[in-house]
């Protein structure tokens, strides 16, 4: 979960008939945009959108990325999409390597000549699919599980778990007679490789019709995707308009483009204060041509130095932490500093991690989160730990997963995240329900007693009263005063819904068609029945396979919705929604429980997450101009790119150092194990159940308090939703060792600090700092994974 970032920036690309500005501005609370103009669109759309080089750039940023987060993921289970650094990182490469070429073809060398203009050109349409790209291959680690389902099944199963199999694969038959003496299912690469494959495309598919929906009409914010879409456009010629965060009003300049109506909504809506797009003429608004020559000069300059400052701080900040990560190689014990003593290191394992990666973490997840974490490190590892050490409900050592109080303290960090999810998802369907029942149920009711049920239907199926549509905003008042008319939502004579009102999109051209859509999305469903069946061939059924597919699928409208409002993809609480869904369907005490259960959880979470990550993108590509199509087509390779790789470089992980172990303890495949575990009825340590079931209680009111806040929060209210505590982040603390925890929070509270300091100034450079010190880590750790695969010894 990213923080808000506040930036103030303006973007030029010109036609050859016109001068397009896309002025960029964005607050410092909320990333919030206007939808571009047609004219924008038309321009942008003539631009090359799907290259070959943007494609080959993004994959190798990719796979850099996915290296990185399966090092992360093994260790705390928190990935990064990277889209940020990994548009600044493509567009770097490309004005470096025009730079290299211009010299070479001014010094009339043949290699010049040979390589001729490679770099030119490089446009912020090519930009959006670099990070789409990268960012799709960067996630598959998480979308396939290899950081969560995988290891679970691999190295946490027991051996009473062993699910049986009438298949004859030999394969199969070998794999279920180890997990039969020692426990987990070791599958070989090559059905690790068809596992992710079968995963990773169905959730691109679905994402595709809820485009138009959440992008196009509701306009839902997509924080993240709209800040790298501010940071693409300053990139590629913007220019700031003062300093980051600030709103500031600009020129209307001569022949603007035509605003879209808002019919039936608030005058000045959120989504309609910061991405803009007009279209003027040569000129317009310009008092002489000197001025605009000045002007111009001056933000190239600006836009200059400021990509170079970002690229030297995330220059410095990768190496500081790659120098970092290379010598805790032959000195393991930086890992866990006794801050607070031996006495707590040795017996309570509070010690600090000062990972500059994990710093970075901290200040990529913002104060509030970091703050919450701490307070769950506190509660579990200070409070609970403790007590149930001394009352002998976990008498084994601490850091013990099932017999000490490192494993009990997770049974009661997984009640809060199941009532976190709980209440957020049903929050997410009620919401919607009872602002349409407010808007529409009067007008149904009144249209029942004048027509008469049958007659009230009929024309409804008719069609006289849908003739429109109009985008909603869930945080209007569905009140009359707010609807055309003031006696309810009549726009027309005999119409009960709103008058349409016209949307600006991308060219036909550059949309996705539904024949494609709906022969990929069957033909991808069936592909991860396929791979799911051969992959655990006898041990979950296609009935189950299906059902597990089909609940993916409405779960991720309610994952995109929540990371469309609040830029956070609650996909662990959908895969534990899951997790507790089939519970109730699968046949009571089968031997295949477990492994049923973490397959549909799995599936679950890779449908939620690719969903929510391709319309991350498509929002960041909507507000450049950017062509669906292409982005499309760029997850769609991303994806297989990454499962293949991330299976890869799972399996070197996991051959090379002990899993879990002390340096990778899979805290995320615990969760999945022992979720799978207590909703299949399995027994609970003592005294589990009496404190799980009151932090379940507890946080199922603190989340329905911040679901209120935050919703005061968009009225000009509610400051004081950030001191109420979100369930995941202080589960997260509580599994976690504070080791990590400590050094996230030093991240985010002096990132803060910093920021209050320089007075909102800064905050993308954050990111950008962030983003290195967690890239030096991730990447350095392949030495590192060098180094150990070749028995080089520590110090």
């Amino acid at each position: 979960m990213a923080p808000s970032r506040g930036s103030s920036l303006s973007s030029h690309s010109s036609s050859s008939s016109e001068d397009l500005a896309h002025t960029t501005t964005r607050s410092l609370a909320e990333p919030i945009g206007r939808e571009p103009s047609p004219a924008f669109l038309a321009a942008r759309s003539e631009q090359p959108q799907f290259t070959i080089r943007a494609l080959l750039v993004g994959l190798l940023i990719g796979v850099l990325i996915a290296f990185s987060n399966t090092y992360f993921g093994l260790q705390t289970g928190w990935i990064s999409g990277m889209a940020m650094p990994s548009a600044l990182i493509g567009f770097a490469y490309f004005k470096a390597l025009n730079t290299i070429t211009g010299r070479l073809r001014e010094s009339d060398s043949s290699l010049g000549r040979w390589m001729g203009g490679w770099g030119e050109g490089f446009s912020e349409v090519e930009n959006v699919l670099v990070q789409t790209v990268a960012g799709s291959v960067g996630t598959m680690p998480l979308g396939c599980g290899f950081v969560g389902v995988i290891p679970a099944l691999e190295f946490l199963l027991k051996p009473e778990e062993t699910p049986e199999s009438t298949s004859m694969d030999p394969g199969i038959v070998e794999v279920l007679a180890v997990a039969s003496e020692g426990g987990g299912l070791r599958l070989p690469l090559s059905k690790l490789i068809l596992w992710a494959l079968g995963l990773c495309f169905f959730g691109v598919m679905f994402a595709v019709p809820l485009r138009k929906e959440v992008i196009v009409r509701e306009k839902l914010k997509f924080p993240s995707g709209t800040a790298t879409a501010l940071m693409i456009g300053v990139l590629h010629g913007g220019e700031k308009t003062g300093k980051e965060g600030e709103m500031e009003e600009h020129a209307k300049r001569d022949g603007a483009g035509t605003r879209r109506r808002t019919r039936g909504r608030r005058g000045d809506d959120e989504e309609a204060e910061a991405l803009m797009g007009d279209a003027s003429p040569p000129g317009g608004g310009r008092n002489s041509h000197d001025e605009d020559e000045r002007h111009d000069e001056s933000a190239e300059h600006d836009t200059k130095k400021d990509w170079k400052k970002q690229i030297r701080v995330l220059t410095y900040a990768f190496a500081v932490s790659g120098i970092y990560t290379l010598l805790s190689y032959f000195a393991p014990q930086v890992h866990a500093l006794p801050i607070l003593g031996p006495h707590l290191a040795n017996i309570w394992l509070w010690t600090l991690n000062p990972s500059p990666a994990y710093v970075g973490q901290g200040i990529i997840m913002g104060p509030a989160t970091t703050i919450h974490m701490f307070l769950g490190a506190v509660l579990g590892w200070a409070v609970l730990s403790p007590l149930a050490k001394s009352q002998g409900w976990a008498s084994g050592d601490v850091g013990d997963w099932n017999t000490g109080s490192k494993g009990w303290i997770v049974w009661v960090s997984l009640a809060i995240m199941l009532a976190d999810a709980i209440a957020s998802l049903g929050w997410l369907i009620l919401r919607p329900t009872i602002w349409y029942t407010r808007i529409y149920g009067p007008v149904v009711v009144r249209g029942v007693r004048e027509k008469g049920l049958a007659r009230f239907c009929s024309s409804m199926i008719r069609g006289k009263g849908s003739r429109g549509y109009s985008p909603v905003d869930l945080n209007d008042d569905p009140s009359p005063s707010t609807t055309n008319g003031g006696g309810g939502p009549l726009t027309k004579t005999g119409s009960h819904l709103l008058e349409p009102e016209e949307e600006y999109d991308a060219p036909p051209s550059h949309l996705i068609g539904w024949k494609t859509t709906s022969i990929g999305l069957l033909a991808s469903l069936a592909f991860c029945i396929f791979a799911v069946q051969y992959s655990f061939k006898g041990m979950i059924s296609i009935p189950l396979t299906t059902l597990a597919l089909l609940l993916a699928l409405v779960l991720s409208i309610m994952g995109v919705r929540a990371l469309g409002e609040t830029d956070l993809n609650p996909v662990s609480g959908i895969s534990k929604l899951t997790q507790l869904i089939f519970a109730l369907v699968t046949p009571a005490g089968s031997k295949n429980a477990v492994v049923i259960n973490l397959l549909a959880g799995g599936i679950s979470e890779a449908g939620a997450l690719q969903a929510g990550d391709l319309l991350q993108d498509l929002k960041t590509g909507h507000l450049l101009g950017a062509s669906p199509k292409a982005q499309f087509w760029g997850q769609l390779v991303g994806s297989a790119v990454g499962a293949v790789v991330s299976a890869c470089v799972y399996k070197l992980y996991t051959r090379v150092y002990t899993i879990p172990g002390g340096l990778f303890q899979v805290p995320t495949g615990y969760v999945w194990i022992f979720t799978a575990r207590l909703v299949t009825g399995q027994g609970l340590p003592p005294r589990v159940p009496v404190f799980a079931a009151a932090a379940a209680g507890l946080w199922a009111v603190l989340t329905a308090v911040r679901i209120y806040g935050t919703a005061l929060k968009r009225c000009g209210g509610g400051a004081w939703v950030d001191f109420v505590p979100g369930g995941i982040a202080v589960a997260v603390g509580m599994y976690n060792t504070p080791s990590f925890t400590l050094a996230r929070t030093v991240g985010g509270v002096g990132a803060w600090g910093w920021v209050r300091w320089r007075k909102g100034e800064g905050e993308t450079g954050m990111i950008v700092l962030a983003s290195g010190l967690i890239l030096g880590e991730g990447l350095v750790s392949i030495v590192n994974l060098g180094l150990a695969s070749g028995g080089v010894p520590h110090l």
